[in-house]
């Protein structure tokens, strides 16, 4: 009884908590001065028709260096804690067979979806979209095809290749966005093209297919190794 009284307790102070900064929240009815920069200057600065892409990889180039290696590590851990011993015996589990529905429509719809993938994240300075956004559609098209064959295994070697070097290429932009522009990430070391086009922004295309690359290859890991986990024999 006492335990319930507390649990009403709390959540009653969390409500009044919360209600009290909804009714003295008052939005923001104008541009901060970083913001009105941003607007002003962002478009001839970078070329980017998508001004959301041109902030968050070229002004706030470190901050999404930080989110992919947030990404990176936790893949990491949820591959470290998953990995099965050598010596554990693991309890066999039947694999249910799939219909034929799902088998034949994964073979058209998975192309399907590596593809919109990849446009998502080539064009992500034109349209709304981007690396992240890019490999998150690419990592459901590995989900399907696991959903539709589950005895299937994906290549870590692979995998791990394909993050490395786009992870090193990332990077090896950014610095040199130092050597040969204005600061990391910067993408002008490229020339910034005929605004609007495929080839305009500089080097943000480039920088979107190796994030594109990059999560696609960690989410499918994650996959990958949870799918691994759940579906291995004992010796």
């Amino acid at each position: 009884m006492i335990k319930k009284l507390l649990i009403v307790g709390l959540l009653t102070g969390l409500a009044f908590m919360f209600y009290g900064l909804l009714i003295s929240y008052n939005g923001n009815e104008t541009l901060t001065g970083l913001g009105s920069y941003y607007a002003q200057n962002g478009a001839r600065e970078v070329g980017a028709a998508n001004l959301v892409s041109a902030i968050v990889v070229t002004y706030r180039g470190l901050d999404t260096l930080g989110e992919v290696t947030i990404l990176f590590l936790a893949a990491a851990i949820i591959g470290f804690v998953l990995k099965l011993k050598k010596d554990e015996v693991v309890e066999a589990r039947p694999v249910r067979e799939t219909s034929e529905l799902l088998t034949s429509a994964s073979q058209v719809i998975v192309p399907v979806i590596f593809l919109v993938g990849v446009y998502i994240f080539i064009n992500g300075h034109l349209t709304p979209g981007g690396g992240f956004q890019g490999g998150a559609v690419i990592a459901s098209g590995v989900l399907l095809m696991l959903l539709a064959n589950p005895t299937m295994h994906i290549s870590h070697n692979i995998v791990a290749t394909i993050e490395s070097i786009s992870g090193i290429a990332f990077v090896a932009i950014g610095i040199l966005g130092i050597v040969l522009a204005g600061g990391f990430l910067d993408n002008r070391l490229l020339p910034l093209g005929e605004f609007g086009t495929l080839l305009s922004a500089g080097a943000i295309p480039l920088i979107y297919i190796f994030i594109g690359l990059k999560v696609g290859a960690e989410l499918s890991n994650i996959i990958g190794t949870i799918s691994y986990n759940q579906n291995e024999k004992p010796n």
